[in-house]
């Protein structure tokens, strides 16, 4: 399969901005000739920012013109100019191209700057592998415009080897080596929104189908019966549904030998990436009709889909739903008041809160210390103890603290006083968190991973300079879950340009568990229309305390060009129903100025057993698909 990489046009800043735009997207080639992109068109890979030591102070890189290699191990190579966060030339990077390593081009790992030349600006950049010598042959044009070229190891030192530097009047590497028919290629290029072309490079077909798995979303494509249920979950190995289509339903030909047995099946839904979910069918038992054959009795069914309005919640941001004792409880930050109040719904079913009551739980007057700005609350239930962690203030934006509040055992969760006032998370020394009026938390969350209770959280200093906020991981007393007994080490900071796009932001953190690996996805950018969701991972059976053993998505799972009409998607929380389904809650805005509303979707899980957060109800289940017949064999 042949892969094309390229950088796109900035858009309205606030629709695809430059640190969007400069950086790294794919497309791939279909059999029509025509190049589809990956990822909604959007970035796959970003360039990181750096780091002032002193202040703390990050500064936003992009970057310009990637090209696309194969490496002398098999794996692939990126090179590009690294420029300043919205394409300016970037002063730390004169004379520099930026290198990336990648196995799988889903991947990455920046291994840094490479010089070529003294003093000046690099413009392009060409380069290939050359086995008879070992060494990477590096082509390039300086400002004026003049190409060099030269050989060097690449990823096994800093710099290229001065003695093979010499000036060229063309590239010795060509940009379309690999398209037989250049211009024919190109046509087929220009034809994705906004790109500007790099280069393209043929992969194995395996290693071809590996990305369209992971960075296309994942399509319904036929439905069957299965009397045992044991598909859930599981991956074809044929690869027969990866090609990123649609395909007609199939209708299962099993067989019931009664009702009961019938009321036992379950549809197997087969997606376009190779999973399958398992889903109860709702049958209509009142009306059956007669085979043709008089074998048969025939009774029809539909697949069950949940369905949430988008938005299901106006106004209401940051949302989590619990599934607790046999009730669904939601709350969400509350924006028609200027986030003055806190109100919890409850229901019998996960749909049922789209319309249940709202009932009053926390204000800003009753408890002293509480002053507004009630942010982000979560339910957690921490052996067997349900609370509710949430932000406040004591006045104004600069004192805004993490808090819990904790239910009265036998408590109802919809009553306010069963629960306690709440309590300011303090570090392992009984000392505040934050410094009130230098540096606030938020968003706070908890998990249990590896038989301890930790806390995360999204801080952000003020004084005496404004870093951004970061997200801070610790340990916590499972007992009294407001009170830290680890030190708290930062696990990531706002690096990538979708990350720091108008604001240096990452926030909003929640945890989910998956096979032994936990993972956490988060939201970075300004709360605005530009806002998106990320994912961060420990290596399994790490120490999570470390930072160097949690790894960063590049690029992010959920964004404005996820779904049409749903702009600055963001702060999300998970929910595991009754059925163990999992669902994503998260705020949106249903236009590019509208107030931030809750949605929520099935998570879908890919061939990695990663979360995919962009399923759509009509790519999930489509309507044409829902339909079931059961054939019952009736007696003698």
């Amino acid at each position: 399969m042949r892969v094309l990489c390229y950088t796109r046009q900035p858009k309205e800043d606030i629709l695809y901005a430059n640190r969007l735009a400069y950086s790294m997207h794919l497309a791939w080639e279909s059999e029509t000739g025509a190049y589809i992109p990956f990822h909604h068109n959007e970035g796959i890979l970003y360039a990181k920012a750096t780091q002032d030591m002193q202040t703390g102070v990050l500064c936003a890189k992009s970057l310009k013109n990637p090209w696309i290699f194969h490496t002398e191990g098999g794996s692939y190579g990126i090179a590009a100019v690294r420029t300043g966060a919205d394409g300016e030339p970037d002063t730390e990077s004169e004379g520099c191209i930026l290198v990336f390593r990648s196995d799988d081009l889903v991947h990455y790992e920046e291994v840094g700057l490479w010089r070529v030349q003294q003093t000046g600006y690099v413009g392009e950049i060409r380069c290939a592998y050359d086995a008879a010598t070992g060494t990477y042959l590096i082509c390039w044009s300086g400002e004026d415009g003049s190409w060099q070229e030269g050989r060097g190891r690449l990823f096994d030192a800093d710099e290229i080897a001065l003695e093979t530097v010499k000036t060229t009047e063309k590239p010795a590497i060509s940009k379309h080596e690999f398209c037989e028919t250049a211009s024919t290629k190109m046509e087929q290029w220009l034809a994705i929104e906004g790109i500007c072309p790099g280069n393209a490079i043929e992969l194995p077909d395996e290693q071809g189908a590996y990305l369209i798995r992971k960075l296309m979303t994942p399509v319904c494509g036929k439905v069957t019966l299965s009397s045992q249920g044991a598909l859930s979950n599981e991956v074809f190995s044929d690869g027969a549904f990866c090609s990123g289509r649609s395909f007609d339903g199939v209708l299962s030909d099993i067989v019931f030998s009664s009702k009961e047995d019938l009321l036992q099946a379950e549809a197997v839904a087969v997606y376009s990436d190779g999973t399958v979910v398992s889903r109860r069918i709702d049958w209509n038992l009142d009306t059956s009709e007669e085979s043709e054959d008089g074998k048969y009795m025939l009774f029809h069914g539909r697949v069950h889909q949940e369905h949430f309005d988008s938005p299901f919640a106006v106004n209401r941001a940051d949302p989590c739903c619990m599934y607790w004792h046999g009730k669904y409880y939601y709350i969400a930050t509350n924006d028609a008041d200027g986030n003055k109040t806190l109100y919890i719904r409850c229901a019998d079913t996960l749909e049922g809160i789209m319309e249940a009551e709202e009932v009053l739980i926390l204000d800003a007057e009753t408890h002293p210390g509480i002053g507004g700005l009630l942010w982000a609350p979560e339910f957690h239930e921490i052996d067997g103890t349900l609370y509710l962690f949430h932000a406040a203030t004591s006045g104004e934006f600069f004192c805004e603290e993490s808090r819990v509040m904790k239910l009265k055992d036998g408590g109802d969760p919809m009553c306010r006083e069963d629960w306690s006032a709440p309590q300011l998370v303090v570090r392992k020394d009984g000392t505040p968190l934050c410094e009130e009026g230098k540096v606030i938390s938020l968003d706070m969350t908890t998990f249990t991973y590896q038989g301890e209770t930790y806390a995360m959280w999204s801080q952000r200093q003020f004084l005496p300079v404004d870093q951004g906020a970061w997200l801070y991981l610790a340990q916590i007393d499972a007992r009294e879950p407001w009170k830290l007994v680890s030190d708290p080490v930062c696990i990531a900071k706002p690096e990538y340009g979708w990350e720091n796009n108008h604001t240096f932001v990452v926030e909003g953190p929640y945890a989910l568990e998956r096979g032994g690996q936990l993972m956490v996805t988060y939201s970075g950018a300004a709360v605005d229309a530009t806002y998106a969701v990320g994912m961060l991972k420990p290596r399994m059976g790490s120490d999570i305390l470390k930072p160097e053993n949690w790894e960063k998505c590049n690029y992010p799972l959920l964004t404005s060009r996820s779904a049409e009409g749903e702009y600055g998607t963001g702060h999300n929380a998970y929910l595991t129903d009754e059925r163990g389904m999992v669902w994503n809650f998260y705020h949106a805005r249903p236009g590019v100025d509208a107030p931030r509303s809750s949605f929520a979707r099935r998570v879908h899980f890919d061939i990695d057993n990663e979360p995919v957060l962009d399923v759509l109800e009509a790519l999930d289940l489509p309507e044409q698909l829902r339909h079931v017949v059961g054939r019952v064999r009736q007696n003698g």
